[in-house]
């Protein structure tokens, strides 16, 4: 039996048309799933905005309570541990005066704590870092470390010193105190090496590392207590656009590297 031609034409437009609608379909499927896409992004992209904004005001309000601190700490209390010196330095009490040894340890006590309260005014003091830079920076903290007796430490530059935009000499030396702090409080070290380069096209890597018990960096990162340190020095990594890598193991030591790329710079 012959077929008629119009069915052949009417199957051949169908097929068409459900081709263009399947197309259509998959056009559109298409499109929606890019255009989720590109939301997700831009969600992600404005999270990382925000986070950085909001870590940025925090940075900025504990550098402000530091300069505030070291202000008062150097106008108040420094001068009353002056005054307080000068005062038995005036006292009338012979050589042989039996208080005369209380006195004198009373003394060299003070001028000790007016010593280490100036260290640690220069070390709150944002102006004192932008003034003298990162190196000199790091070298001062090392010095009042090493002469502690806590630490030995050891100190390397290398390449010629270059200075950083922006804040991230201030950011890189509050990294550097809180490692320095927590190798102090956690690590049972008796050593800690740091090592600061200088390369071509101005890339920057601060290295540091410890002889300590180290840590199981995993169930550091995973923990929401423990790991609020590392949370907050991976942040500020991030923020001025460096990158941070810890090598580290139970009783292996810990060593921590930053690098800041040119593109951050």
């Amino acid at each position: 039996m012959r077929q008629n031609p119009e069915m052949y034409f009417v199957a051949i437009i169908g097929i068409i048309l459900g081709l263009l609608l399947v197309g259509f379909i998959v056009a559109m499927l298409v499109l929606y799933k890019r255009r989720q896409q590109k939301q997700e992004q831009e969600m992600i992209m404005m999270k990382d905005r925000y986070e950085k904004e909001v870590l940025q005001s925090q940075l900025e309000i504990q550098e402000n309570t530091f300069k505030t601190i070291s202000q008062e700490l150097h106008d108040n209390i420094g001068q009353m541990l002056s005054v307080v010196k000068l005062s038995l330095s005036a006292l009338p009490i012979d050589k042989d005066h039996r208080a005369r040894p209380l006195v004198t340890h009373s003394q060299q006590v003070l001028q000790k704590a007016i010593f280490d309260l100036s260290d640690l005014t220069k070390s709150l003091h944002t102006d004192r870092i932008t003034d003298l830079g990162l190196v000199e920076s790091v070298r001062f903290e090392l010095t009042a470390i090493k002469n502690t007796g806590a630490l030995e430490v050891e100190l390397e530059v290398q390449g010629t010193e270059f200075r950083l935009q922006g804040q991230k000499e201030i950011v890189l030396f509050r990294m550097f105190q809180e490692m320095l702090h927590n190798i102090l409080k956690h690590s049972k070290a008796t050593r800690v090496d740091v090592a600061l380069t200088y390369r071509q096209e101005n890339i920057f890597v601060m290295k540091i590392e410890d002889n300590g018990t180290g840590f199981d960096l995993e169930e550091k990162r995973s923990s929401p207590s423990a790991g609020v340190g590392l949370k907050s020095l991976f942040n500020r990594a991030k923020l001025i656009g460096a990158t941070m890598h810890i090598e580290t193991g139970l009783n292996k030591g810990t060593h921590i590297t930053v690098e800041l790329l040119p593109q951050a710079n």
